[in-house]
């Protein structure tokens, strides 16, 4: 179900015009506006989902199809090095718009986006300590 304000439903939808990569009955694939490097794109569903959380099982388990077909696409078009996929669920996390979208950044060598995190340390019995949490 469409949310009649979120600008992300209107965009994939085709409310509000947006430069389309991909589009089928599920999903549009759109440039992004504020791109981080050359083809960054968002899958976003027509469907609304605020997030990952939110999202179906059945739009879950299409996205990365889509992902995997406009990133072939984009490889043999763009000439990339690599690729990162984003997916981010709150304001923790980096989340500004509320509807479940997927980044598709297109890396190039020495591009200087940076687009990683710093690994920590924890012990095994640390790690089994949060697997226990997690799976009861």
């Amino acid at each position: 179900m469409k949310k009649e304000d979120c600008i992300f439903c209107k965009i994939a939808n085709g409310e509000i015009p947006s430069k389309t990569l991909y589009e089928d009955g599920d999903f549009r694939v759109i440039l992004d506006l504020g791109p981080a490097t050359k083809g960054h794109a968002l899958i976003l569903p027509k469907e609304h989902a605020a997030d990952l959380f939110e999202l179906s099982e059945e739009t879950a388990s299409k996205v990365l199809v889509v992902a995997r077909r406009v990133a072939a696409r984009m490889a043999e078009k763009l000439h990339c090095d690599g690729m990162n996929l984003v997916q981010n669920n709150g304001k923790a996390a980096g989340q500004t718009v509320p509807h479940f979208h997927l980044h598709m950044i297109p890396r190039y060598q020495d591009d200087g986006q940076q687009i990683n995190w710093v690994p920590g340390e924890c012990t095994q019995e640390e790690l089994e300590t949060v697997r226990r949490e997690i799976v009861g």
